[in-house]
């Protein structure tokens, strides 16, 4: 029963990658497309080539995932397979429900605890990974939010006297440079994420000997992500771009040049960053700069919802399925 467990969990994997490119992706190219910087389809490809090269950066990430969140050698193939399964439900219907995206990041780590705590048992979590993931709260909530903030007023008082046409002019091309930047660190750690669960998975499977990333689960992965975000994350690139503050190129810039240093700090830490949270909060922390009444709170509020719930929900979906599956099959 082995191989066909194996096939079906790698399968869920790409699944979960696919909803990433989905729900979570899109966030790394709404405010330029939002902006008409770029068209979609400019944004789109340029996102899946700095996507894949930011998951060719470096593989710290990966490994926390894979080896920091849960003890390797406690790990199944259905503690994998259930957490992929609350990753997909609650992604989708979220997505559904209002376009509202969620954080992959926060779906997979409570995946991964809720499947491991029905499997393993508590001492299955390890502590050292569970200490970056909150550090992570921290960098995408706060420091995004900071970084939006100081850049937009940096970007004022730089160009106070300057005519709004000039601005404009300058901001519409350095954006294209942002957004490119945002892409690729979203590749660096959110990338990474799933690279490391499908690499863990086969190693379980006995495809791998040990823990290793490989270059084709590089490309495979992020691949899948690039097909996601060009088939569902237009949705998404509505809400974040469009919904929750208008953006003009400017903001735009202020807003991507925040997230992708923080995550991109996060990521060479090996610290898994939710892409979702970072440029939510550098957005609104770019659009607070001008008022606070220029944030649309309402739209805000469902998205930090969506956040909030994800723990919980992931986590419990994960443990009844991974539950079952130990019930009618055994570990395996």
């Amino acid at each position: 029963m082995m191989e066909p467990i194996l096939l079906l969990v790698l399968i869920l994997v790409l699944a979960s990658e696919f909803v990433n490119g989905w729900t979570d992706a899109p966030n790394s190219i709404a405010t330029v497309v939002s902006t008409r910087v770029l068209t979609p389809f400019q944004a789109l490809v340029m996102a899946t080539t700095l996507n894949v090269a930011g998951a060719f950066s470096g593989t710290a990430v990966a490994v926390t995932i894979g080896k920091g969140i849960i003890r390797p050698e406690s790990v199944t193939l259905a503690t994998i397979g259930a957490a992929m399964i609350g990753i997909i439900f609650w992604s989708t219907l979220a997505y559904k429900w209002g376009g509202l995206p969620t954080s992959e990041s926060h779906a997979l780590v409570a995946g991964l605890a809720g499947a491991g705590l029905a499997t393993g048992g508590p001492s299955v979590l390890l502590w050292a990974g569970w200490q970056k993931v909150f550090l992570g709260l921290f960098f995408s909530s706060l420091l995004g939010l900071i970084g939006g903030f100081l850049i937009m007023l940096a970007i004022y008082r730089l160009f106070a006297r300057a005519h709004p046409g000039t601005i404009s002019k300058i901001f519409g091309r350095a954006q294209i440079l942002s957004a490119a930047f945002m892409a690729f660190s979203h590749g660096s750690n959110d990338g990474q994420k799933f690279i490391g669960v499908f690499s863990l998975a086969l190693v379980l499977g006995g495809v791998l000997p040990e823990f290793s990333i490989p270059y084709w689960v590089i490309l495979l992965c992020a691949g899948v992500m690039g097909l996601g975000t060009g088939t569902g994350g237009w949705k998404i690139v509505k809400t974040m771009g469009m919904k929750l503050t208008k953006l003009k190129p400017v903001q735009g810039f202020a807003a991507e040049t925040a997230a992708a240093s923080v995550i991109e700090l996060a990521s060479r830490l090996g610290i898994p960053v939710s892409t979702t949270h970072t440029i939510g909060t550098a957005i609104i922390g770019v659009g607070a700069t001008q008022r606070l009444s220029a944030v649309r709170w309402g739209v805000g509020k469902n998205i930090v919802l969506a956040w909030i719930l994800t723990f919980p929900i992931c986590g419990l979906i994960a443990w009844t399925v991974a539950t079952i599956l130990t019930a009618l099959f055994g570990k395996t």
